[in-house]
C-alpha cells in the first residue's frame, strides 16, 4: 500500500502502526505518530490498521544533546542574551 510518511510517499506492507514502526527499525518509546491528523496513543499501535493513502507524521525523539554541546563549545551559548 502507499503511505505518505512525513510528506513522502512510501510503499509499505505493514498492516498496523506497530508493524510499521518495527519495520522502520524505530524504538517505540522514542516515537510519536499522527495518523490522518490524529495522534495515536502508543498502546493502540498494535491494533491500529493502516490503509492505502494514509498520511502519517512520525516524530523520532533523539537524546544526548551532543550536537547542541558541540555548538556551545564552538560558538558559546546562543541564548545567553535571552537569559540576562
Amino acid at each position: 500500500m502507499n503511505l505518505t510518511i512525513n510528506g513522502e510517499t512510501q510503499v509499505s506492507s505493514a498492516e498496523t502502526l506497530g508493524a510499521l514502526v518495527a519495520g522502520l527499525g524505530m524504538k517505540p518509546d522514542r516515537v510519536a505518530i499522527e495518523l490522518n491528523r490524529e495522534i495515536v496513543p502508543r498502546e493502540h499501535w498494535p491494533e491500529t490498521p493502516l490503509h492505502d493513502g494514509d498520511r502519517l507524521e512520525i516524530v523520532h525523539f533523539v537524546g544526548g544533546g551532543s550536537f547542541s554541546g558541540q555548538i556551545r563549545r564552538r560558538f558559546g551559548n546562543p541564548f545567553r542574551n535571552l537569559l540576562t
